[in-house]
């Protein structure tokens, strides 16, 4: 466990964040410090866990899982958030499936050149997460009209936005406290 404010072990735990500890539990059995750093609070906690799985792993997004962890990853590039990136870049790698794509699309975001590896509506997807994530303040209806003459649905659009949203959040949080993933295992698909 690593960060820059105490976080509490499971053996530490009192019954009420022992219960949260078990709703932030990962397909691995264990809690990531992105999680953990809120065992002080745990009803942030539950608040965090609920959002991530609204936002980036809800059964009716129709985006496909490797595009939103891309999206994910990005932001997470242009946020400089080495602790998301390293965790949602190995799932986006893993939900590619093909090495030298993946590589493509790793160089070409590395560079903020997502144009390199994209063309159409995930270009268009990388381009918003670009505008919303660095300069909010200037987002205008063609942005939306951008992504909706590319080929999105409202529904998509609003994925997007909140995957977008919550990488804003949740890079804060991590790069404000700290937070590593030392003792954690790295990526949803780790263990496959």
């Amino acid at each position: 466990m690593a960060a820059w404010i105490e976080m509490i072990s499971d053996e530490e735990a009192d019954a009420e964040l022992t219960e949260v500890l078990q709703l932030a539990r990962t397909p691995h059995g264990t809690v990531d410090n992105v999680m953990r750093v809120h065992s002080l609070r745990p009803n942030t906690m539950r608040g965090h866990v609920i959002l991530y799985r609204a936002a980036l792993h809800d059964d009716a997004n129709t985006l496909p899982e490797w595009l939103q962890e891309t999206i994910s990853s990005y932001v997470s590039i242009l946020n400089g958030c080495p602790y998301s990136l390293a965790n949602h870049w190995a799932n986006a790698r893993h939900l590619i499936g093909n090495q030298s794509r993946a590589d493509l699309i790793e160089n070409a975001l590395n560079a903020r050149r997502p144009q390199d590896a994209f063309t159409g509506l995930e270009l268009e997807l990388l381009r918003y997460a670009e505008k919303l994530t660095l300069h909010p303040a200037d987002m205008t209806r063609s942005d939306v009209d951008a992504l909706r003459n590319a080929g999105a649905d409202d529904g998509q659009i609003l994925e997007a936005n909140q995957i977008i949203g919550y990488f804003n959040y949740v890079n804060r949080h991590l790069n404000g406290l700290g937070v590593t993933t030392d003792g954690d295992i790295v990526g949803y698909y780790a263990s496959e």
